[in-house]
């Protein structure tokens, strides 16, 4: 099996849909000429040209409303943020007509965009350019909401994403990019709302998804070779819609939780998960939930001090001992 990049996954996955459907267009703020910021793109506009490859101005509200438009009328619209962080500029295309379109037209209309681009921190780029909207995005019904954590998952999950008909925002990490991983050849489709089982345990479940789900892996590694501790670790893969049998499963037979994620702890999207686990498996549980979210606060712009705010090894490490306690 291929051992690839999380950002190769991504440029396999585009290029191989681009070949299948001729709908199918990439656009974006320098996403052709320049081969992506961050070379996701890399290699595409010279292989499908400038009228399925194409560059926009920096302008999110004006291009992700004209990927908008054309997804109304058949085309299939991938479109790059730089970052995600930019979203706002485009808040009306995406949260009040894309989420909106299919349910006002009485389903005569579907909005087959994918919105995708970087959405974290941990890149010192400061406050205004690390942010991780998944929880907005899936306040909104009509969005589907997709943070893969492995180049597989990359692959599998953007080729579902494109094939959908519903808007879907596809949020990815910049620190992931450089990832390695092994992605199977040919046509992989990972539907969306299927939850991953990305280490088996029998004494904690941490629920987690995007490079949270890293931090996690080494986390469990430390609790069971230091700790005699079993960690099983559910990696959610997608938002909305939420694939909350696997993670209850997962807390039978567990009878403990922590939640890590890289998000804002309030009205985040472990709060959510927090009331339905309580909710529907409340007698499962032999302690409270436990959550861990980045701690609240705008991005720190210092690198060592941004490092502590987000999720890692360490601070999932701790969280997992209270949550045993």
């Amino acid at each position: 099996m291929p051992v690839i990049t999380y950002r190769e996954a991504i440029r396999h996955a585009l290029a191989e849909e681009l070949e299948r459907d001729s709908n199918v267009v990439v656009l974006g703020e320098e996403v052709a000429q320049f081969n992506g910021a961050y070379k996701v793109t890399e290699g595409l506009l010279a292989k499908f040209g400038p009228k399925r490859i194409v560059d926009t101005p920096i302008s999110e509200a004006g291009f992700i409303g004209m990927g908008l438009g054309a997804s109304m009328l058949g085309v299939r619209p991938v479109m790059e943020l730089m970052f995600w962080s930019f979203y706002s500029v485009a808040f009306d295309q995406i949260l009040n007509n894309a989420a909106n379109v299919r349910y006002m037209s009485g389903g005569q209309i579907n909005c087959p965009i994918v919105i995708r681009g970087p959405a974290n921190g941990g890149t010192n780029v400061g406050a205004t350019h690390s942010h991780t909207p998944e929880n907005v995005l899936a306040n909104h019904p009509g969005i589907k909401v997709v943070v893969p954590s492995t180049a597989a998952d990359a692959k599998g999950l953007l080729k579902a994403a494109i094939r959908d008909n519903d808007p879907v925002m596809f949020l990815e990490n910049t620190l992931l990019y450089g990832e390695k991983g092994e992605v199977p050849d040919g046509d992989i489709v990972i539907p969306l709302g299927l939850a991953d089982i990305k280490r088996e345990g029998t004494d904690l479940t941490i629920v987690t998804y995007g490079r949270s789900v890293h931090h996690s892996l080494a986390a469990a590694a430390i609790l069971e070779k230091e700790h005699n501790i079993s960690v099983e670790i559910v990696d959610l893969r997608t938002i909305r819609p939420l694939d909350i049998d696997t993670v209850l499963k997962s807390v039978a037979k567990t009878h403990r939780v922590l939640i890590v994620e890289e998000q804002k702890p309030f009205a985040s999207v472990g709060s959510q998960l927090a009331f339905m686990i309580q909710k529907e498996a409340f007698d499962e549980l032999d302690g409270p939930i436990h959550r861990l979210a980045t701690i609240d606060a705008p991005a720190i712009y210092s690198p060592p001090v941004e490092t502590e705010q987000l999720p890692n090894p360490a601070r999932v490490l701790k969280a997992a001992l209270a949550a045993m306690e």
